[in-house]
């Protein structure tokens, strides 16, 4: 999953190194995969019916559970790991083993396969930002 990086936020890293040491990370790229599921949910829930983090199924470093009802109602149990997201059950809480069903880079590529209200609500907002930022423009 690829993260975006602000050159100009390095400079507020500092310290991470020594801090990293202390954590026993010793500078491996190590993500809490919850405060990355926390961050998908956040980012797209203007555009679902409901989404959160299950408190269910267990979390860990290298893996979190989101469930997420589309605007169309259906209701979807999503794996969220470093190759990113997939569908692992047809309800809440609920992971099927026996699912085979393909890797998402990033949230909008899956909702965008399983949602058309998805995709219009998200390219409405897209349209209002665009809009907005017209009008500051031309202020």
């Amino acid at each position: 999953m690829e993260t975006d990086c602000n050159p100009m936020e390095l400079s507020s890293m500092s310290g991470y190194e020594e801090n990293a040491e202390l954590n026993g990370f010793e500078g491996t790229d190590m993500k809490d995969m919850r405060l990355e599921a926390e961050a998908v949910v956040n980012d797209v829930l203007f555009a679902v019916n409901t989404m959160f983090v299950s408190k269910a199924l267990r979390c860990a470093d290298d893996v979190a559970y989101i469930n997420v009802e589309t605007r169309e109602r259906n209701r979807y149990c999503l794996e969220l790991t470093e190759a990113g997201l997939k569908i692992v059950g047809y309800a809440f809480d609920q992971v099927d083993d026996h699912l085979q069903s393909p890797y998402h880079e990033t949230v909008y590529s899956l909702l965008d396969t399983l949602s058309p209200a998805y995709r219009e609500a998200f390219g409405n907002a897209l349209l209002q930002r665009l809009e907005a930022l017209k009008r500051d423009g031309q202020s």
